[in-house]
């Protein structure tokens, strides 16, 4: 059976057969000694988003030290609340910092502590869920997700590229979807800062299946 580790873009954990392009934790383990979840979703604040392979390190998934987190790729991470990792991403990580610093008005490079305490506030509500806002569609950069109601009923979370909307799932990008009008209002799921560095040019790592719905 496959672990719960893998994160949507609402935030939530799963479990899933399908592998992600990308790993992360949060800040921390939360999970149990037989490698499931009890109620607790994070450890600390520092929410990071970490390549598959750095310097050639190998761990055991969900033993010591923390609770290993995998993402269908960089804009779902983002989704999540998760910033890029300064260790094993450095030169993403400070691009990332940089273009916060910006969209904030700010001249020096944002912290990494800054950041995740800014983050935290965005990410969750005082019972723990998923916190959204509302914004115009076509005010969205590339990269943002937001939750969509789709033709059959019901919402999935989608990821906004340009003018076209992409269903995400466990396994890539499904279907896509081109909106009737641009000034409708949508739930978006991405936090808002981090939908600001999106807007001042930091461009996500997107899945393989995103580029093939475009072809």
């Amino acid at each position: 059976m496959p672990l719960q580790n893998r994160v949507t873009p609402e935030g939530e954990v799963i479990a899933t057969a399908h592998r992600g392009l990308m790993m992360g934790n949060r800040g921390g383990l939360f999970h149990l000694p037989d490698q499931t979840l009890g109620a607790r979703r994070w450890a600390t604040r520092q929410w990071i988003a970490c390549v598959l392979d750095f310097k050639g390190r190998r761990r055991e998934v969900m033993q010591e030290g923390y609770t290993e987190l995998f993402f269908l790729d960089e804009a779902t991470a983002l989704a999540a609340g998760h910033r890029p990792c300064f260790e094993c991403r450095r030169n993403d990580a400070e691009r990332f910092a940089e273009l916060w610093a910006r969209s904030q008005g700010h001249t020096a490079r944002e912290r990494a502590p800054a950041m995740d305490e800014a983050l935290h506030a965005e990410r969750l509500d005082r019972r723990g869920a998923k916190r959204t806002f509302r914004a115009r569609r076509a005010d969205l950069p590339s990269g943002s997700f937001v939750r969509y109601g789709l033709a059959g009923g019901g919402t999935r979370p989608c990821l906004v590229v340009g003018n076209h909307l992409m269903a995400w799932g466990a396994a890539g990008y499904g279907a896509l979807i081109i909106p009737a009008t641009t000034g409708e209002i949508v739930e978006v799921l991405t936090p808002p800062s981090i939908v600001a560095v999106l807007s001042a040019g930091y461009r996500p790592m997107l899945h393989p299946t995103a580029a093939m719905l475009l072809r």
